[in-house]
């Protein structure tokens, strides 16, 4: 491997680290730390986890970063070569084809997470690989990339979509920012979502983080990332989800 592809490797997990920092820290410094005592009516678990469980999120963390930079220089280099189907012209296919392909892809990955997902709870890949991320039962903002490095390359593998369907780099960018800001709030141990939004057509979309903390405390069940359309479709909703988010919920 040449000095290019280490510089270009490092760059990236720079920028990786900086946003996962900013997004996640932020999360954990409000929540937990200047606002813990304001906020606790919100808090889906009462209780607080300990510094060894914030210090092992924030190693596995890192080391899905690691991962997740090595995937996309392998698409970097992928799309060099001409082998995949990313382009930078936005008149390349139509500008409408661009904005039409962030709520694709972003549906693509919550279809490829739901069914990666369901799969690494099988008994014998759980033990294996997914039980590392459910050391956390009571999930922080740090526990979003917290993965076994075999889950990270799955977590990561979505993007090879570009391999198939054409791909602006800028629509990669906007889902891979949306996703890590989804995934924070999803492990934020907190029910922000009001119960107005919860219940509007639109609201009725998105999972709440209340969803997906059942789903650390509880193992089976709730197991989609944005949107309850697959756990809906496929009966995986925790039957008492609704009676938990109401009660997590404060704003009526």
């Amino acid at each position: 491997m040449n000095e290019q592809f280490w510089k270009s490797y490092l760059l990236h997990n720079i920028v990786q680290f900086g946003r996962y920092f900013v997004f996640a820290g932020l999360a954990y410094l409000v929540f937990y730390i200047l606002f813990k005592n304001k906020w606790i009516d919100k808090k889906i678990q009462k209780r607080f986890p300990d510094n060894q469980q914030i210090k092992r999120e924030i190693r596995d963390s890192l080391v899905s970063i690691f991962i997740f930079s090595l995937v996309f220089i392998i698409i970097v280099a992928a799309s060099k070569a001409g082998y995949t189907k990313l382009y930078k012209d936005f008149s390349y296919i139509s500008k409408w084809y661009f904005w039409f392909s962030i709520p694709l892809l972003i549906f693509w990955h919550d279809t490829w997470f739901y069914w990666t997902h369901r799969l690494m709870h099988h008994p014998k890949i759980f033990k294996i690989v997914h039980r590392q991320h459910h050391l956390s039962h009571n999930p922080t903002p740090w526990t979003a990339f917290a993965f076994h490095p075999i889950e990270a390359f799955a977590e990561a593998g979505f993007v090879f979509i570009v391999f198939l369907v054409p791909v602006h780099p800028v629509c990669l960018l906007i889902v891979i920012t949306w996703q890590m800001l989804f995934n924070v709030y999803g492990h934020m141990g907190y029910e922000l979502m009001s119960k107005w939004v919860h219940h509007s057509w639109i609201g009725r979309l998105f999972n709440t983080s209340t969803h997906h903390n059942m789903h650390h405390r509880l193992t089976k069940g709730n197991y989609g990332l944005y949107f309850n359309f697959w756990d809906t479709i496929m009966h995986t909703n925790h039957p008492d989800y609704e009676n938990q988010y109401h009660k997590n919920a404060q704003t009526k």
